[in-house]
């Protein structure tokens, strides 16, 4: 796990400033990696990479980067190619490795399979290699988007880094996108290339990019097929993913030092501890985060259960208001722009313990979009239920159940009333689509607080439904599908963004098993009735390792992911702060914010509205980075690094 920057010039001319812009964004950078840097400029200054190192495998000085080969090629990695060893065996034979380090099968299968390399590495990664003899610059992405990789273009030059902060120096001005600031409004999250830095792009997931001839070129080489096995039962999915988590658990533990994991309390975390412990004695070091001053918040319980069952110890860390205080603008300073939820400051807060312990943790992200897991899919499901009951179709489209079967299950909607009303708010059976993106907008309650006539809400619908209605990858008539699908291209990059900054902000590498590509592209063949039989949420998972998890675990039907008690602080204790960040947003008179309605109505929301933290957020992201672009222009000849004040807020 590592921080990777680098430019190219587009002309093949000259970058005069090379190496100190190289510096500085390995500056910016220094948090990702902070046992080692390094820089490479090629012959006439045409091209350059940094690199920050965290070191995992090889602790050698022969794993640093930029790794250079024989054969005039390159590298750096960000990330952890797990069947590096695998690679070593296949391509051993045509190249003498020098390393014991994964960084170098990446070289090594560049020889081998050129553009093609990306389909046979395993992993979470995103590099960067310079081809001497080609003068091309070829890069890729890992299939789920759990490593980072932004590029801008400027002028002539090409640049790229892990973090958009690293670019900032080298961008004419520091300014908003409109679109992407509509995307964020709408989901909490920018589901395209376009980031909230106007010029700023993203790397989506699964997809390469290659600089050659003046020209920037991307293309996907990965994605997910819903090709559904209707043939096989339900013991076999069962068998199949026992076997394929056990395996992904194997090279996920591969590290030359110590792996801890967090646990959330919920089935997938609790999960990835447990079957780590039994995999290794020393990996039973457990982190989780509470907030006592309210009690309906702590979920440390179900923690307990899952640390006793692995016979490991849990580190449990308090959280308080006087702590979002202090470290709110560390977080959104660490995430570069607003993204998500809320839950990115305990994962900061617990990462930041994690990271005296171990610097490797595994987590269970993944599950809820691959399992089923958000209780708006059982919406859909339920109608298409009552929908197969009318017309006597209980096998339209990747669908199999009983209206009876679903009842049973439907008492876990009793907290999500208000979704359905909104969900049904225009009766049943009008398309998906318009619905489903009903309940994923997350701006319906700042009609007043935002300046809508500035931003295409239309663009951002037209964006949603193209990948919604995703023919090529899920077949029509299946709605359980076509919502996690959506899920899995758009909010999970965003979680994992989260997961990524929070974790690397302590030079932490965080392990998602799970998004293992041979498990997803397994439960994409399972038909919705196995993954979710009878309504039943995570129905094949809870299934597959019943006796293996805790009943308690297994059971609850209370999970909130990560919660913070934001709305009751906004109401007590951080009332004047946030009051105070909002009058700044008044006086800055900041672009498509109605600063008046957003005073008026922020004690209005409701308790588990995100309008404060997207309002908020975004607030100290302009205030981070927009206020203080002229610092930002000026680091390539500077030796220090920008960082927040504590206690700024």
């Amino acid at each position: 796990m590592c921080g990777i920057a680098g430019f190219v010039h587009l002309r093949e001319g000259a970058f005069e400033s090379a190496e100190p812009s190289l510096a500085a964004m390995g500056r910016l950078l220094a948090h990702r990696g902070p046992d080692d840097s390094g820089q490479w400029v090629a012959p006439g200054a045409s091209a350059g990479l940094a690199h920050r190192r965290l070191s995992i495998i090889d602790l050698s000085p022969s794993g640093a980067q930029p790794m250079r080969a024989p054969n005039d090629t390159v590298v750096v990695l960000n990330g952890e190619i797990y069947n590096y060893l695998e690679l070593r065996d296949l391509l051993g034979s045509q190249w003498s490795f020098r390393s014991q380090s994964d960084t170098e099968t990446v070289l090594a299968a560049y020889d081998r399979f050129g553009d093609d390399c990306f389909s046979h590495l395993r992993g979470m990664f995103a590099f960067a290699l310079w081809d001497q003899k080609k003068r091309r610059l070829v890069c890729a992405r890992d299939r789920f988007g759990i490593k980072p990789f932004y590029y801008a273009q400027v002028g002539d030059l090409f640049f790229f880094a892990s973090e958009p902060k690293a670019l900032l120096p080298f961008m004419p001005a520091i300014e908003t996108d409109p679109d992407a600031m509509a995307e964020y409004l709408t989901f909490n999250y920018v589901i395209g290339e376009a980031t909230m830095f106007k010029g700023i792009r993203q790397l989506l997931p699964g997809h390469a990019l290659v600089v050659e001839d003046g020209e920037v070129r991307t293309r996907r080489y990965w994605d997910v097929n819903y090709e559904v096995d209707w043939d096989s039962p339900p013991e076999h999915f069962q068998e199949r993913l026992v076997e394929l988590v056990d395996d992904s658990i194997q090279v996920h533990l591969r590290s030359d030092v110590p792996v801890g994991s967090y646990v959330s309390g919920g089935i997938d975390s609790s999960l990835m501890a447990i079957l780590a412990s039994r995999h290794d004695d020393s990996n039973r070091e457990a982190f989780h985060g509470r907030f006592l001053e309210y009690p309906g918040y702590d979920e440390s319980r179900f923690a307990e259960m899952a640390v006793e069952s692995s016979g490991g110890s849990l580190n449990v860390l308090d959280l308080t208001h006087e702590d979002f205080a202090k470290h709110l603008r560390d977080v959104i300073y660490h995430l570069d722009y607003p993204v998500a939820g809320p839950g990115s400051f305990p994962q900061f807060m617990v990462s930041k313990m994690a990271a005296e312990k171990v610097k490797v943790v595994l987590g269970g992200q993944g599950g809820d979009e691959i399992f089923g897991g958000y209780a708006r899919y059982l919406l859909a499901y339920f109608e298409q239920c009552i929908r197969a009951a009318i017309d006597g179709t209980y096998k339209n489209g990747n669908f199999v159940v009983t209206l009876e079967s679903i009842v049973p299950n439907l008492g876990i909607l009793r907290e999500y009333k208000p979704m359905m009303r909104e969900f049904w708010r225009d009766g049943l059976f009008s398309p998906l689509e318009e619905r489903y993106f009903r309940l994923v907008d997350r701006s319906t309650d700042m009609e007043s607080e935002i300046d809508w006539s500035e931003l295409d809400k239309g663009r951002v619908y037209d964006s949603f439904r193209e990948i919604f209605l995703n023919r090529a990858n899920v077949r029509k008539g299946a709605y359980f599908d076509h919502m996690t699908h959506f899920d899995f291209k758009t909010l999970l990059p965003a979680l994992l963004h989260v997961e990524d900054r929070m974790s690397m902000a302590h030079g932490l590498e965080s392990r998602v098993p799970l998004l293992d590509h041979p498990i997803v592209e397994f439960l994409a063949t399972a038909p919705a009735d196995v993954k979710f039989a009878g309504g039943n949420m995570k129905h094949l998972l809870k299934n597959a390792y019943r006796d293996v998890l805790p009943e308690g675990i297994v059971n609850r039907r209370d999970k909130m992911g990560f919660p913070v008690p934001l709305k009751e602080w906004c109401g007590d204790e951080l009332r004047d702060m946030i009051l105070d960040v909002f009058q700044g947003m008044k006086q800055r008179n900041r672009p498509y914010i109605q600063p008046e309605a957003v005073l008026q109505n922020f004690e209005s929301a409701g308790r588990f509205s995100r309008k404060v933290w997207g309002l908020l957020s975004l607030e100290i992201w302009h205030q981070t980075f927009h206020d203080k672009a002229a610092e930002f222009r000026s680091m390539p000849d500077r030796e220090t690094v920008m960082k927040p004040k504590e206690n700024d807020t």
